[in-house]
Order: C-alpha cells, then structure tokens, then sequence
C-alpha cells in the first residue's frame, strides 16, 4: 500500500475508534482524524514488529483493518489521558 492509502485508512480507523470511544476529544474531529491516521502507522508496525505479522499490500485485508484501528483506539486512549483533562 501507499501513502495515499495509509492516510485514507488511517482517517477510517480514526472515525472508527471515535465511534468506538465516543466523548469529547481535546482536539476535536481533525485532531482525531490525525490520530487515527497516526494509529494505522504504529498498529501496521505494532504488527509487522512484535506481532510477527507483516501487513499485507491489500487495502481490504482484515488484518490489516484491525491493527490500524487497534492502534488508533490506543493513541487515542493516551491522547484523552495526557490532554482529556484541558477541556473541563
């Protein structure tokens, strides 16, 4: 996969974790689409590095899917730890 598809992927994961996470964000929906974006890069390395399960070259690979919204749920996660508390 490209770029181009990481990127649209990773929006796709991010919009996915929000719904899986709902609540308010510290950075709003741009804030959240860039890290989902960033979460399908670190569960795509997640994957391929401790996982021993290299990500595929499909754009509809499930495996592919899960690491990217699993790493988005975790950025996500630790974004509301570290800055959730700003917008109290």
């Amino acid at each position: 996969m490209g770029i181009i598809s990481w990127i649209v992927l990773g929006l796709l994961a991010g919009a996915t974790a929000k719904l899986l996470l709902p609540g308010r964000d510290p950075g709003g929906f741009i804030g959240t689409t860039l890290i989902g974006v960033a979460g399908a890069f670190v569960g795509g390395w997640i994957s391929a590095r401790f996982l021993d399960r290299p990500i595929a070259d499909h754009f509809f690979d499930g495996a592919t899917w899960a690491a990217a919204i699993g790493g988005s749920l975790v950025l996500l996660i630790a974004y509301r730890m570290l800055f959730g508390h700003s917008r109290r």
